[in-house]
């Protein structure tokens, strides 16, 4: 499965991921702009998958129970 990195590295400034059944992987709560966010986001990246997820959490005020 091509990954962002992939179209990166090969000049694709237009990719975009193929669609990816939420289910298939997790939502996380970890707050927006925190080095565990990023380091979610760039697993995603690696893996393929979507940066985001729907159940991820958006903001601060949000309660951990994502």
């Amino acid at each position: 499965m091509k990954n962002v990195l992939d179209a990166i590295r090969e000049g694709d400034w237009f990719f975009e991921p193929e669609n990816v059944d939420p289910s298939r992987y997790q939502a996380t709560s970890a707050i927006p702009g925190t080095d565990a966010k990023l380091e979610i986001l760039a697993e995603r990246a690696r893996a393929g998958l979507p940066l985001w997820h729907e159940r991820d959490r958006m903001d601060y005020e949000e309660s951990d129970a994502t």
